[in-house]
């Protein structure tokens, strides 16, 4: 029998089935009262909720694996050793953002309040649902996007940062800062929501919030020792695992798909998170193409490195523009992100900032552009408040989203600002020069990343 036929037969002995147990199903309904359309409804909407609770719950699951993803970039961009450290703050960041987010995060965030915070649902006892989905389906799906937000500035501050101030900032960020962003923004009472700002499912709310983080902190941490020269010139420190790394971005590629198709909160007939699958998908293929082509115009060799973090930035670019737009909108999204990346890291090293993992190109001014693309491509008949500039919308649109991103990366950098300082003239935000060197896994928590291996630098 061959393959095609195979296939017929099994389908024959399936509508066998089928109609074995609707005759079934008959007969029982004939002993007993006709099925009225108020149960049909109920029975219907019953099935419709939980269908899309599932589909929040799975998207739940990939972006809680896309910590696994930001763990294994920052681990294979930064040296071995450092690695253990790296990870260990990847972990707990999942872990105190959860547990921050339960107890307060999630009142700030989505309670009854005013248009700046909420003050409902602490501890979410009697705390609102938004969504349209079972609650605690929806509140998981919010945890693992704080936790995104909170490890995306393990990557900037990597190499140097003390645990437990890093240990500090997860909590002050998951608790309040990302809340208050949050509430601004997806809830119904947020003051840029009220004004049809859109970001869909967190270009702003997510990866703006956690690359301008990473920016000032970076700034009052200070760079890596070796990193810039006497003469102010930027050194390239490598990474111990570019195929660590690889993996690393793969797993975030493939987590995307819960983030960006996942924020519909349901299923529907399908038609949005496809087309959002898509638009995902495409933008970064774009992204890791123009970042190839750039840094192999502008330096001689198509870097893996800089073609992984351009895959990473049409992600990024494509989450908030993602339901508005079409796929070809999003290639150029995309390709813009990608030389937007490339851009940003020469610009860091001139100005001597030193982000190890370019977690603030990536997501900080690829989490602007992304935004501000609404605002030029963002199709009305979408669901966009009004037709994006290249759609006949004029600057309106563009207008809403350019003062909701300037608000919000403001707000982050002056609020978690004082955050860094206050920990650096308390407890201290820096380890010492002779721990740096020696390596963070030993000097912060006693054990090696990789053990019965020496390793040595100077820097």
């Amino acid at each position: 029998m061959t393959e095609r036929s195979g296939f017929v037969a099994r389908r024959r002995r399936m509508s066998i089935v089928v109609v074995a147990a609707l005759g079934a199903t008959g007969t029982a309904w004939a002993g007993q009262a006709a099925p009225t359309a108020q149960s049909l409804v109920e029975t219907q909407h019953l099935v419709s909720l939980g269908l899309d609770t599932l589909w929040v719950l799975i998207a739940a699951f990939l972006v809680f694996f896309m910590q696994a993803g930001f763990g294994m970039v920052e681990a294979g961009f930064t040296r071995a050793k450092n690695a253990c450290n790296i990870l260990t703050k990847n972990f707990l960041d999942y872990c105190l953002a959860s547990v921050m987010f339960f107890l307060v995060g999630y009142a700030f965030m989505f309670g009854k309040g005013n248009a700046f915070i909420g003050w409902t649902g602490f501890g979410m006892s009697g705390a609102e649902n938004p969504s349209g989905v079972q609650p605690w389906a929806f509140w998981l799906f919010q945890a693992a996007f704080v936790g995104a937000a909170a490890t995306i500035v393990a990557g900037a501050m990597a190499e140097r940062m003390k645990f437990p101030a890093y240990l500090i900032y997860t909590a002050i960020v998951s608790a309040v800062i990302y809340p208050i962003v949050g509430h601004w923004i997806w809830s119904g009472d947020g003051w840029l929501a009220k004004m049809g700002f859109a970001d869909f499912a967190g270009s702003t709310v997510v990866h703006s919030v956690g690359g301008w983080i990473s920016f000032v902190g970076t700034i009052i941490l200070g760079a890596r020792i070796g990193k810039f020269g006497p003469d102010r010139r930027p050194r390239v420190i490598p990474g111990h695992s570019i195929p660590l790394a690889a993996l690393g971005v793969f797993l975030l590629w493939f987590g995307w798909f819960g983030f960006n198709p996942g924020s519909t909160l349901g299923v529907g007939d399908g038609e949005a998170i496809s087309r959002i699958a898509v638009n995902t998908n495409i933008a970064a293929c774009a992204g890791a193409i123009t970042a190839m082509a750039t840094v192999w115009l502008a330096f001689g060799k198509p870097d893996l490195s800089m073609t992984m973090n351009g895959c990473l930035a049409g992600l990024v670019a494509i989450t908030a523009p993602c339901n508005y737009v079409s796929p070809a909108a999003s290639i150029a999204i995309g390709g813009v992100a990608g030389v937007v990346v490339v851009l940003g890291v020469y610009l860091l090293d001139r100005i001597h900032v030193d982000d190890p993992v370019g977690a603030i190109p990536v997501h900080g001014m690829n989490g602007l552009w992304g935004t501000l693309a609404v605002g030029l491509w963002g199709q009305q008949s979408l669901g966009l408040a009004n037709d994006g500039l290249f759609h006949g919308g004029g600057l309106t649109q563009l207008g809403i989203q350019a003062l909701g991103t300037l608000a919000v990366d403001l707000f982050v950098m002056a609020s978690m600002g004082a955050v860094f300082l206050a920990i650096k003239h308390t407890m201290g935000l820096r380890v010492s020069p002779e721990e740096e060197l020696r390596g963070l896994d030993i000097g912060e928590h006693g054990m090696e990343s990789y053990a019965g291996f020496q390793i040595f630098t100077s820097t």
